[in-house]
């Protein structure tokens, strides 16, 4: 286990290259580049929020030359299961277990993020036998990355909302108790050491809040896939563990970030176009199991493309101010 992370400040400590650090935390001296791994299932492979986050750690720490890579897998488990008929019974679902050593291997991650729970109850009504193939699942693949190297951060599902997108009224049952039961049990294992990130209970209170305001407002249209708003929520727990400004952390979209700093909406849309063409990439190097994936450019050319996207970015972030944008806390360098 590396020893320089530190739940709540490795990417303030990290991400600072330079004199003067960031208030309360030293300069870093010797640390590796950061490879920061997301894993999950259709909304990581989505990925507006692996998005938002690269896009916030380029703006508030240019110096940072680190990778963030997504690995999300649509349809994926971590639990193993599938529920009969999946996909018009085209496949079944793909499971984490068939890809995660090679992907550990290949990616080498100075820290992994994983967000799993959304398929794992494969949409039928709580069963404690599917909960438990869930529980182990988490606990094997916490294993797994702590044997090769690193610590993980796990992220609780976000929320199904089954009367987005459905003229009906809903299902007799409500399969977001489902995944209440998974963001509980992983909230609990606070207690035993593990850093468990909560984006299903914040995003369970949003959404009721402007239901109440707006009956037919949604996050999701089909009720699973968030939309731009979710992916929001879903990233704050995440800017908020890694130093960001309570200011922006308790935003409720991406707008004021992009408003705040200097040339942020051009480098969201490098960030974009650049993880877009690396996780089909990775995916295909990596290898998986699940039909109808784009194959992506050959690895050994979309990463000079990367590379070429980095520079820009870097470019645009070089300038970035060291007072604070518009009430934005900015490194001390």
């Amino acid at each position: 286990m590396k020893q320089w992370f530190r739940p709540g400040g490795f990417l303030l400590a990290m991400l600072v290259c330079g004199a003067g650090g960031i208030r309360g935390f030293a300069a870093p001296t010797n640390l590796p580049p950061a490879r920061i791994l997301f894993l999950g299932d259709s909304i990581t492979y989505s990925g507006q929020y692996v998005e938002f986050f690269e896009t916030f750690v380029r703006l508030q720490f240019p110096a940072w030359r680190g990778e963030i890579l997504n690995l999300g897998l649509p349809s994926e488990t971590v639990s193993g299961l599938s529920e009969p008929g999946h996909a018009g019974g085209a496949f079944p679902r793909p499971d984490l277990h068939e890809r995660l050593d090679r992907v550990l291997a290949q990616t080498k991650p100075d820290v992994v993020i994983a967000c799993y729970g959304m398929n794992d109850g494969i949409y039928l009504p709580f069963d404690a036998g599917r909960f438990e193939r869930f529980q182990d699942g988490i606990r094997w693949l916490r294993e797994k990355v702590a044997a090769a190297g690193a610590p993980i951060i796990l992220l609780t599902p976000p929320t199904f909302d089954p009367t987005a997108g459905n003229p009906n009224p809903p299902p007799a049952f409500n399969y977001n108790d489902v995944l209440d039961h998974c963001a509980a049990w992983l909230l609990a294992q606070r207690d035993h050491g593990w850093t468990v990130l909560d984006v299903h209970g914040p995003m369970n209170r949003f959404l009721a809040e402007r239901r109440r305001q707006d009956p037919a407002y949604h996050l999701a249209g089909d009720g699973v896939h968030p939309n731009d708003t979710g992916h929001w929520l879903m990233v704050r727990p995440l800017l908020r563990h890694f130093g960001a400004p309570a200011e922006l952390a308790e935003t409720e979209s991406v707008a004021p970030m992009l408003a705040h700093y200097p040339h942020a909406a051009e480098v969201l849309k490098l960030v974009q176009e650049r993880q877009r063409m690396l996780k089909d990439a990775w995916l295909t190097a990596t290898g998986h199991k699940r039909p109808g994936m784009a194959k992506g450019l050959p690895l050994a050319e979309a990463q000079p493309r990367a590379t070429e996207l980095d520079r820009q970015i870097n470019a645009l972030t070089a300038t970035q101010r060291t007072e604070s944008p518009a009430g934005l806390p900015q490194p001390n360098r």
